[in-house]
């Protein structure tokens, strides 16, 4: 749904873009990796292909109601509500200024989002015919680089109000599938006191270890990071927005050569953890 098509779309949105990630999307877990190359401990420089087998959720249930011709995203940061009539209306989100819910069928709506005119992000979302699993396919062109698409499911944990549609409810996140390098790898250079981040979807920052906050390239909410030391082979990448922190991922490499990453979502308490392997 929406927490997966626009401030992480799904991965997109925790894991994809590593260190310049948007913050927010939905949930996540499963699909496969190369064979990774050795790093030693403490060497973040590279390029890194997160694992989503290793992705660890710690969050609130998703919260979805679409009843009476109305659709509403309850536990998005901020929620809205949009009507499903199939055309797009405004809504005030960090990566969207307009949101269009089409209902398919009994079990199966499609949500395209927009922003400044220009579609940012579109998510397929079909619930089982036991109303009990839901598999929602994004793809988010949010970022002037390559798309980020994938796949992610949800299992029930609340019912459906009286005749609502069987999206409706509380959704926990289940496995993660089909995610591409958009929304999988970034390449990280420390140099001095010089941290630079980029992705295949076009985003990358470049800020100075210990310094101020500087923007994020290609990022459409104009989310600005800042990086600090957090330990002898760990950096600490603090997101804000309007000011205000919405996230802090915490990367530290072991001495298996693995990247490990702590993701704290400021914005609605979650955390996820999830670790990468490098690449090259």
């Amino acid at each position: 749904m929406h927490k997966a098509i626009i401030a992480a779309m799904a991965a997109a949105s925790i894991i994809a873009l590593g260190a310049c990630n948007k913050q927010g999307a939905s949930n996540e877990t499963a699909a496969g990796g190369n064979a990774s190359a050795p790093a030693a401990a403490g060497d973040i420089n590279g390029t890194w292909k997160a694992d989503i087998n290793s992705v660890q959720f710690d969050t609130k249930p998703d919260d979805y109601l679409l009843q009476a011709g109305t659709y509403s995203c309850k536990s998005c940061t901020p929620a809205y509500s949009v009507p499903a009539d199939g055309a797009f209306h405004p809504v005030s989100l960090p990566y969207a200024d307009s949101d269009a819910v089409k209902v398919v069928d009994d079990h199966t709506i499609v949500e395209t989002s927009k922003k400044g005119g220009k579609q940012v992000g579109e998510a397929t979302t079909t619930v089982s015919a036991d109303g009990n699993t839901s598999t929602t396919k994004f793809t988010d062109t949010s970022a002037p680089g390559a798309p980020a698409t994938g796949e992610f499911t949800e299992t029930r944990v609340g019912p459906a109000p009286a005749g609502a549609h069987v999206v409706s409810g509380q959704w926990k996140p289940a496995k993660l599938a089909n995610f591409n390098d958009a929304a999988l790898t970034f390449t990280v250079n420390v140099s001095g006191d010089t941290y630079k981040s980029s992705s295949p979807d076009g985003t990358s920052f470049e800020a100075k270890i210990g310094g101020g906050e500087v923007p994020i390239n290609g990022d459409i909410a104009k989310t600005t990071v800042s990086v600090a030391k957090s330990g002898d082979n760990g950096y600490a990448v603090t997101r804000k927005r309007d000011g205000k922190v919405v996230g802090v991922t915490t990367y530290t490499v072991g001495a298996d050569g693995k990247l490990n990453a702590v993701n704290e979502n400021k914005m609605n308490g979650s955390t996820t953890r999830w670790s990468a392997d490098k690449q090259s």
